[in-house]
């Protein structure tokens, strides 16, 4: 693997990619070409980084239209194994690997996993999917390959997590926020923290507050959360961390160009400001990605890491374009909420958002849970604070309940908060 020394490395090897990408996608993949051929784009058109910006975009509906291979850019014979999202309606969107693909993402998941200093003498408990879904053997490929030692555990099972983080005394949990969540307030409730050994959680998949980082930390007495970022169709987990600085999410440049675009006008966003993660592989075989639109929102970060690593920062992953909330005629991402109630004191980090409609007019129901260890004598004050803080914030009226610490549904894999019932 190359060394990144600077930004001119990055830039090198990512205009290499970039006309390796287009041209390989144009020569091999009828979808690519039809799409390059109607937006009179050649791949001998592609001279500088900047030349990106003449290439369509891919979207997660090409990617259902042209199941079951979509994008598929080698020879069936060449592919070696095959992933697919975690949605749960319509068709699913398979991405298909060459040996190559694998070989790559375990490189750089092995990267993002030395930065959060997992190494040989670590005990790793993967309690992520596995199967179709890519987190599962994303990780203990990874895991194996920093020479950690892989728990392959699974989601769910609390019973058996716990008696393995006391057993095994693992020292590194693989989760979703929400698992993450749900375990420590196991490990919690049946009073292990004194008999564990977590010192690191790497979790990724959905957005975690501030409020539920610290929650976290606090049950299972880690010293650092990780987050870690990735989708199936990008290989998987790994694409990113952040260090043990925790300023930013260290993206791997030399496997993809990030872009960050106003999702209504898809031109670049000014430095700072939150924009649609969209992404372009720069040595993917099996199935290439050229601009292909997350629907991941964040920002860049400038500047230089403490920590000292080349490779560039955007911020965690703050929404997604389409949950995107209208109401009464103001844009919401739920994100603005997470953050403000991750700033309440005497609360749980779990809440609900329901919208509904009545006599033509929309309400907003908020839901917050009570912390643990709170008064049912101060859920006025508390609803009071919120109800001013989101009207001075987000500029709407909302309807707070508190309600009991632990009555909202906890979930091993992404928890639901937002209920559109319109």
């Amino acid at each position: 693997m190359e060394e990144i020394k600077d930004q001119k490395d990055i830039e090198r090897i990512q205009l290499e990619g970039l006309k390796w990408t287009v041209r390989h996608a144009y020569e091999n993949c009828p979808f690519y070409k039809k799409q390059f051929d109607k937006a009179g784009v050649k791949p001998e058109d592609i001279k500088t980084l900047d030349d990106i910006k003449r290439l369509p975009f891919t979207e997660a509906d090409d990617l259902r239209e042209g199941y079951p291979f979509p994008l598929l850019s080698v020879p069936e014979e060449k592919v070696v194994r095959i992933h697919a999202s975690s949605g749960t309606t319509g068709k699913k969107k398979i991405l298909s690997y060459t040996q190559k693909d694998i070989d790559d993402w375990i490189t750089f998941f092995a990267r993002a996993l030395k930065m959060a200093g997992i190494g040989p003498k670590d005990r790793v408990q993967i309690a992520v999917g596995y199967g179709l879904w890519t987190a599962g053997a994303g990780f203990q490929a990874a895991v194996e390959r920093v020479g950690a030692m892989a728990i392959p555990v699974g989601p769910g099972n609390l019973d058996l997590q716990c008696q393995f983080l006391v057993d095994l005394q693992s020292t590194c949990i693989c989760c979703t926020s929400s698992m993450a969540l749900l375990l420590g307030e196991e490990v919690k409730r049946r009073g292990l923290r004194d008999k564990i050994n977590v010192k690191t959680v790497i979790q990724g998949s959905e957005r975690c507050s501030e409020a539920m980082r610290k929650a976290i930390l606090d049950h299972l007495g880690a010293e650092h959360l990780f987050d870690i970022t990735g989708l199936t169709e990008l290989y998987g987990p790994g694409p990113g961390i952040d260090c043990k600085y925790h300023q930013g999410i260290h993206y791997w440049a030399d496997y993809y160009i990030l872009e960050l675009l106003d999702p209504e006008t898809f031109e670049p966003v000014k430095e700072g400001e939150i924009g649609e993660m969209v992404v372009t592989t720069l040595k993917k075989e099996a199935s290439p990605l050229i601009r292909y639109r997350t629907r991941d929102l964040t920002r860049k970060i400038s500047g230089p890491c403490p920590c000292g690593s080349a490779f560039p920062r955007h911020d965690r992953i703050l929404g997604r374009s389409d949950d995107m909330i209208i109401f009464r005629g103001v844009n919401i991402y739920p994100g603005q909420i997470d953050e403000i109630l991750s700033e309440i004191d005497g609360i749980s980090s779990e809440y609900n958002i329901i919208v509904e409609r009545r006599d033509a007019k929309d309400f907003m129901i908020i839901k917050v849970e009570r912390d643990s260890a709170g008064d049912p004598a101060w859920d006025d004050d508390i609803k009071a604070k919120i109800q001013k803080e989101i009207k001075s914030k987000v500029m709407i009226s909302a309807d707070v309940q508190i309600v009991d610490y632990g009555a909202l549904p906890r979930s091993e894999r992404k928890s639901k908060r937002i209920f559109d019932n319109r």
